[in-house]
């Protein structure tokens, strides 16, 4: 054995060390929580409402809620954080205020969720007087979303060739006609893992719906968005540390009803990557 080849074994075996070493402690979790919920779960859990002080019944609220709260952060980040990310892209030009946007956007991603939390409260709640509600809670949502949207709609937006720009131009398309069907079609895989993994991060913060729409107890469903609706993470922080003598499997059942949503939210972003992968000619 040569020295490349000797060194190319040992790179390999501390990279899947390296992965070995992320593996391990997240099935590790996974198991531990599985284990625990595995005596709670069933449909009576999943559909009932919570009662005796949220010590009985189910979390069928705080799911309804979440799903909600998914769909409105969807509604309003998605089409703001693609149109802007086409704009930095395809539209605006390179200079030193476009540049400073890029970094702040980047800058933004790492911001503290419970910072959102209550910029949220400030502006939704009390200067624009929505109240604590679904429409409050979905925009701070929004806001908290938009930079890893738009990040990763610009990164899938550059990784097109401009190969294909050129021709759809000089065949006399437009600019809106070339980014419709030569740009777009093409970056839609990188578009939606952002955006999942955007909306994988909402469905599990604490912080911004505490300040904005999350109920402690709420055994209905909400009837307009000026509602507040019970979530599953502040409804797992609850059940957690603030009502005593709390059945411990609760929480770990309220844990892995949790895990499995954004599991299904990311189970069907492969899914739609994979069909549009396939249509992919380059």
């Amino acid at each position: 054995m040569n020295l490349a080849k000797l060194r190319e074994k040992i790179a390999f075996t501390i990279l899947g060390l390296s992965t070995l070493f992320v593996i391990l402690p997240i099935f590790a979790i996974v198991f531990y929580i599985v284990k625990n919920a595995i005596g709670v779960i069933s449909w009576d859990f999943i559909l009932d409402i919570p009662r005796n002080g949220m010590r009985e019944g189910g979390i069928y609220p705080a799911i309804v809620g979440t799903i909600y709260l998914v769909l409105g952060t969807i509604l309003f980040s998605l089409p703001l954080g693609i149109m802007a990310a086409i704009y930095l892209v395809e539209y605006a030009n390179d200079n030193f205020f476009t540049k400073l946007v890029k970094v702040s956007i980047v800058n933004l991603s790492g911001i503290p969720s419970i910072v959102y939390g209550l910029f949220g409260m400030a502006l939704f709640v009390i200067f624009l007087k929505f109240g604590t509600s679904i429409l409050s809670g979905c925009l701070t949502l929004s806001i908290m979303s938009l930079p890893l949207i738009i990040t990763a709609t610009k990164e899938a937006l550059d990784a097109v060739p401009f190969s294909f720009r050129e021709i759809s131009l000089s065949l006399g398309a437009t600019k809106w006609q070339t980014i419709r069907y030569c740009v777009l079609p093409y970056a839609l895989p990188g578009i939606l893992t952002g955006t999942v993994l955007s909306l994988s991060r909402s469905a599990g913060e604490t912080a911004p719906i505490l300040f904005t729409v999350a109920a402690f107890y709420l055994p209905r469903l909400p009837r307009s968005i000026f509602d507040q609706v019970m979530a599953l993470p502040y409804h797992l922080y609850v059940i957690s540390t603030q009502i005593p003598n709390m059945p411990l499997r609760l929480s770990f059942a309220t844990a892995f009803v949790l895990i499995v949503l954004v599991f299904l939210m990311n189970l069907v972003n492969v899914i739609l990557r994979i069909q549009f992968r396939k249509k992919k000619q380059w």
